[in-house]
């Protein structure tokens, strides 16, 4: 006997059991579909927390200029208090700005919006009605977004250091 005759004749390949093969299709149609689930979800979960985060940072930017904005228009109430006159009111306010915002030289830019910083001082002054002062602020400030590209308060996040004390 030689190898080959040792072997066994190859048998017939039996047809598929239909019921088999549906099985195995519906089960690969479940899995399918729980994979397209979880990819779904996964783009949906990473959306919403973009979306988040954009939203988060945008509550807190909002957050940072009313805290500025109130805290610098209680300055400026401060400041006025024994004011003569909307003059001096503005020379005030000027001042002020310049000291909060730490600009100790000038500049044509600095002027110019310290120049357009005097009618919210003047409007805070008279008090012609409880609106006056938040409508000059509003126009300062849009005045600010859109000839500088950015808010005005951002320029409160550029803290000076503290000059170190030198003993001689």
């Amino acid at each position: 006997m030689s190898p080959e005759t040792d072997l066994p004749a190859p048998t017939p390949e039996a047809a598929p059991d239909p019921v088999a093969v549906a099985r195995i299709e519906a089960r690969a149609a479940v899995l399918a579909r729980l994979d397209a689930a979880k990819v779904a979800a996964d783009v949906a979960e990473t959306a919403y927390r973009a979306e988040a985060a954009r939203r988060t940072e945008e509550l807190a930017r909002e957050r940072a200029h009313a805290w500025r904005r109130a805290d610098l228009m209680r300055s400026l109430v401060a400041v006025l208090d024994g004011i003569a006159d909307a003059e001096m009111a503005v020379a005030a306010g000027q001042a002020l700005l310049r000291a909060r915002l730490g600009w100790s030289d000038d500049s044509e830019a600095r002027a110019e919006v310290l120049a357009r910083f005097a009618p919210v001082a003047v409007a805070l002054f008279e008090m012609e009605s409880e609106a006056a002062p938040h409508t000059a602020l509003a126009a300062f400030e849009e005045w600010y977004a859109t000839t500088r590209q950015s808010a005005f308060w951002y320029l409160f996040e550029h803290y000076l250091p503290d000059t170190p004390l030198v003993d001689f």
